[in-house]
């Protein structure tokens, strides 16, 4: 193998591949298509309108209207074109502000007292997923997902070699896909304050002096460092699916079970999310800045059951026997 050979081969990748292709003059064919619409009704409504209204005033209203038309086709609106980014906010104001997962096409019943006024009732909230498994598994209709949780691997570390070797096994686990496959990076905050509260509280536990003085500082050091700062840890979540016709009950769960084997290779740390974890992780990431609750979140069908409260146990007193006065004999 001559040295060319063994040297690493870099390419340059344009991060927008999923960008349109441009067909002529940099425009695409959706921007071409609405700049030709509106040439066309601007030279219909000029063969229609010339001999109503005088030329200086229908070209004013053609200089305006072209420019109009150019920057909704040209513009581009927190990364979106700008018919699409109206498009959008048209269909947002017009969609419900607020959605129920009850049913609100039931009737009242008859002692229900109607209100005076019309009131909006919430529209029905549709979700992709059904029901989550005990087993990780999130049904989808027709088709399972699972989730699988991992850690990251920072590359800059890495010599050359081990660098090619990780993006090898990752571009061969790319190549094995044949679903949908989802990777969701994100950033959470760190709860350092209960931490540092669990810490000190097990301090005084601990069987050793010298082991309760480092707990003890290292729950300090907690409590001062989420003062001053807000701590963020970093989330990698795959998100794998079986295709409707794949057979087996637990497909998703193996195709999991497969990502994690796959990317062991990678030095990072995976495991597949089980139905707690899975509830755990949709949880946050529907809204991440929720603190986190103690216990964890309890499945849809679960039934929750509350401790009985004690009575305080009363102690026992004797209780002294009633005197009676005895009439002495006369």
């Amino acid at each position: 193998m001559s040295r060319r050979d063994e040297e690493v081969v870099r390419a340059r990748m344009p991060a927008d591949v999923d960008a349109p292709d441009k067909v002529v003059y940099g425009l695409t064919f959706r921007q071409l298509a609405i700049l030709a619409v509106a040439a066309l009704i601007g030279y219909g409504a000029w063969n229609a309108l010339h001999t109503l209204l005088p030329i200086p005033v229908l070209l004013g209203c053609a200089v305006v209207l072209g420019g109009v038309v150019f920057g909704l086709a040209v513009g581009r609106r927190d990364g979106l074109p700008m018919d699409l980014w109206i498009l959008a906010g048209l269909r947002h104001s017009r969609s419900p502000r607020a959605l129920t997962t009850t049913d609100t096409t039931a009737k009242v019943p008859d002692w229900v007292q109607a209100p005076p006024t019309k009131v909006m009732l919430p529209a029905p909230l549709k979700l992709p997923a059904d029901a989550i498994g005990d087993d990780g598994q999130i049904s989808l209709g027709g088709a399972k997902a699972a989730m699988v949780a991992a850690t990251s691997v920072n590359l800059a570390l890495r010599t050359a070699d081990e660098q090619a070797a990780l993006i090898d096994t990752f571009g061969r686990w790319l190549n094995s896909l044949a679903t949908p496959t989802q990777i969701v990076v994100s950033a959470q905050p760190v709860d350092l304050a209960s931490s540092a509260r669990t810490a000190a509280q097990a301090a005084d536990r601990l069987p050793h002096p010298a082991l309760a003085s480092a707990c003890t500082d290292h729950a300090q050091f907690l409590a001062e460092l989420a003062e001053r700062r807000d701590p963020l840890r970093r989330q990698v979540l795959i998100v794998t699916r079986a295709s409707s016709g794949e057979r087996g009950e637990h497909a998703a769960r193996r195709r999991a079970d497969e990502t994690v084997r796959a990317l062991s290779g990678l030095g990072v740390t995976t495991r597949a999310l089980d139905g707690p974890a899975v509830t755990a992780a949709l949880a946050a990431a529907a809204d991440p800045y929720r603190p986190p609750r103690p216990g964890g979140l309890a499945a849809p069908d679960a039934v929750i059951t509350a401790t009985p409260a004690t009575k305080p146990v009363k102690k026992a007193t004797k209780k002294a026997a009633p005197k009676t006065l005895r009439k002495p004999p006369s």
